[in-house]
């Protein structure tokens, strides 16, 4: 099984979080964030993976250490749960519009990480700024030694936008985690990932 489980405690999070590649079982998440929590459980949804998280955070100061430490975690958790990365597809890359908005997402588990966003998102999403949506996926993909790259074509309602995100990201995932052509092969030309 390709699982992970980390644990990251600071002066300003706790947090604990379980993943699981090969369970489609719904894991419990409590971010401290609710419209966070709605974006998580979609991308377990349409990754087709077990996420569990719990996160206790300052949040009387703001969401935002909670939502970096979060990214760190589940970037790692990615990271370690993947291994040596043997069999798998390793790219993945999905279009998802969510009514009015269309977002794309390509990505590589290359061990290398790199991250790009192309687009507006909207000033204000959930009950955070922008800032803080573009801090998480960069750190989220520096930890899990990625390559992300999305782009919001189009799209005005900041739920719409970032939902078309979460569920493009999602599927990218489920596809780049999936069984590759060759089972018993690491899918670089290196030999190493």
């Amino acid at each position: 099984m390709r699982k992970a489980e980390i644990s990251r405690k600071t002066s300003e999070t706790d947090i604990e979080l379980c993943l699981n590649l090969d369970s489609k079982k719904r894991g419990d998440i409590k971010s401290g964030n609710a419209f966070f929590d709605h974006m998580l459980n979609l991308f377990q949804s349409h990754a087709g993976i077990e996420l569990s998280l719990a996160c206790k955070g300052d949040t009387e100061i703001d969401f935002h250490h909670s939502m970096e430490d979060i990214a760190i975690v589940f970037g790692s958790a990615l990271n370690e749960a993947l291994g040596d990365k043997k069999g798998i597809e390793r790219f993945g890359f999905y279009f998802a519009p969510m009514d009015e908005s269309l977002a794309r997402v390509a990505l590589d588990f290359s061990g290398r990480s790199a991250y790009v966003l192309r687009g507006s998102l909207p000033a204000k999403i959930g009950e955070m700024e922008r800032s803080l949506w573009e801090h998480f996926f960069k750190s989220l993909a520096e930890n899990a030694k990625m390559n992300l790259h999305i782009e919001l074509l189009y799209g005005d309602d900041g739920h719409h936008c970032m939902e078309a995100i979460f569920k493009a990201f999602a599927r990218a995932t489920a596809m780049a985690i999936g069984k590759g052509k060759n089972a018993d092969e690491i899918p670089s030309t290196k030999g190493v990932l």
